[in-house]
């Protein structure tokens, strides 16, 4: 894995989906240590001074959000399952948000569409963007494609991501990403945040 550098006053890091009932239920998260994992790093950034921000898809009563064509979240909408409208209650305790950072609730899988998340960072001039959580398939996935394109120099915390499939996960750590994303692991994040 390549040396981490992170610009001081400029980095976010962005703990993406981390799901109380799917991390400690996991396979793939439990058998990793990713939560404990994912803890470390955001206490390195806070204790650094960089940007912590979170993101959790969640939906108003009736769901009004989703339509017939979506066909990642119609089924949620049909399925008579209560509406979570508050992304702090499904955020893992572990990495509870505190006072100020920032938090939002998004609609669809990707961080950086129809939230405020992308107006926060570009605000504080952000420019290194460390991202890691649930699924990698998923949120990390398309927020890491869309945020190459908003020009973000882009991390993903391999360590300190998961999902239900792993052979997914590995390759998208090993092939994909690469291409877009430095990948790293928890350790060396935490040294370069040190180092801020």
């Amino acid at each position: 894995m390549p040396d981490v550098t992170l610009e001081r006053g400029h980095t976010a890091v962005l703990i993406a989906d981390f799901y109380a009932d799917i991390m400690n239920t996991l396979p793939h998260a439990t058998g990793r240590g990713v939560v404990e994992k994912a803890a470390a790093v955001q206490a390195a950034a806070r204790k650094a001074g960089a940007m912590v921000c979170y993101c959790a898809t969640v939906f108003r009563p009736g769901y009004p959000e989703i339509g017939r064509r979506n066909k990642t979240f119609s089924q949620r909408k049909s399925s008579g399952q209560t509406a979570v409208p508050d992304p702090m209650d499904v955020i893992h305790p572990a990495v509870k948000p505190q006072e100020g950072e920032v938090v939002v609730g998004k609609h669809r899988v990707n961080a950086l569409y129809g939230t405020g998340l992308d107006v926060a960072l570009r605000a504080n001039d952000i420019r290194d963007l460390v991202i890691f959580g649930y699924a990698t398939s998923g949120v990390v996935l398309s927020t890491v494609r869309y945020g190459a394109d908003l020009d973000y120099n882009l991390f993903v915390v391999e360590d300190c991501c998961s999902d239900s499939d792993t052979e997914v996960h590995d390759f998208l750590t090993q092939r994909i990403f690469p291409r877009q994303a430095e990948v790293v692991g928890s350790d060396d994040v935490i040294r370069a945040l040190g180092a801020l």
